[in-house]
């Protein structure tokens, strides 16, 4: 079963079990293919998506990328959000800094405006890493203050969040790290993603600017 087969590495790769993923991974997408239902193809590319993450990030960034493409066509937005949870990260690290920013804007806007306050700490997190990366210290600290309340933080998958962080303190000083980290713990869910809306709308300025 193509869906019950997805769901097993999606499982393995989040957990850290990356080699067994890739195993697991042999033969889905055909599988998901012959089912002819949008759904699990798109749950298959993500998975599959995530099993290759790291061993071949742009065969992961294509499959990622195709299973967005399925879910918008399909009008799944439960799947569009998950995808962008997923995709926003791969875009950041190895695609389009913009389309990144388009897709945390998704995922955060979707999981907010779903009650989902468990899954917003994926796309938050990674935002803080994407803003380290970009030189927006300030934001990336406030923004990881509140992604590492979340269970989410301490998936092996988000292992470049305390990277971040540890980049963060040196670059900032503790004092400072501290007190925007805390004022990220002390906003509710709401408040964070009006925040990192703001933050997002910012950098893409700043990015097209840079393009230009």
């Amino acid at each position: 079963n193509a869906y019950i087969t997805a769901n097993l590495f999606i499982g393995l790769s989040v957990t850290g079990s990356t080699e067994e993923a890739m195993a697991a991974a042999t033969g889905l997408i055909d599988a998901a293919e012959a089912t002819g239902n949008p759904w699990v193809l798109s749950w298959a590319l993500q998975g599959y998506g995530l099993a290759v993450y790291d061993a071949d990030p742009v065969r992961a960034l294509a499959a990622l990328r195709r299973g967005m493409a399925i879910a918008q066509d399909s009008g799944n937005r439960a799947e569009q959000s998950h995808i962008a949870n997923n995709l926003c990260r791969a875009e950041a690290a190895h695609g389009d800094p913009l389309a990144a920013l388009d897709y945390f804007a998704m995922a955060i806007a979707n999981y907010r405006d779903s009650g989902n306050t468990y899954m917003v700490g994926g796309p938050l997190g990674n935002l803080a890493v994407f803003f380290d990366r970009l030189g927006r210290y300030e934001p990336a600290a406030t923004i990881a203050g509140f992604a590492l309340l979340s269970p989410i933080a301490a998936l092996p998958l988000m292992a470049g969040l305390g990277t971040a962080v540890a980049h963060l303190r040196n670059i900032l000083g503790e004092a400072t790290y501290e007190s925007l980290a805390c004022a990220g713990e002390a906003m509710t869910t709401a408040e964070m993603a009006t925040y990192a809306h703001d933050q997002i709308d910012q950098a893409r300025v700043e990015l097209k600017a840079a393009s230009k």
